[in-house]
């Protein structure tokens, strides 16, 4: 599977786990949230782990533009809130940008 694939599948995973605890503190919801909000964090330790990378920093600081970048469409998809254009064109875009300027990922 590719890097970028592992990348988006753990950005759901710490979205939807720090989202469940928004849930439950900021939204009232129930506290059986805890549980989703404490197993999709170690889910994304794990799935994070699977990037082909030499350097485990390297791979965190290319997940962060990846992360961004998913986070803005969790507000869009989730939320039903539309990230102002800035966000994209400002935030994201130029986070994604330097994300894609750290070294390859693969170990050579």
């Amino acid at each position: 599977m590719s890097n970028y694939l592992w990348f988006l599948l753990a950005a759901l995973f710490e979205i939807a786990g720090c989202y469940a605890f928004w849930m439950w503190l900021r939204l009232d919801r129930s506290a059986w949230w805890i549980a989703p909000g404490l197993l999709s964090p170690a889910l994304f330790a794990l799935i994070l782990t699977w990037v082909e990378a030499s350097f485990a920093g390297r791979a965190y600081a290319a997940y962060g533009g990846v992360y961004i970048v998913a986070s803005l469409a969790w507000l869009a998809l989730i939320e039903k809130t539309w990230p102002m254009l800035s966000d994209w064109l400002e935030g994201a875009a130029l986070c994604l940008a330097g994300a894609l300027l750290i070294p390859r990922l693969h170990s050579s």
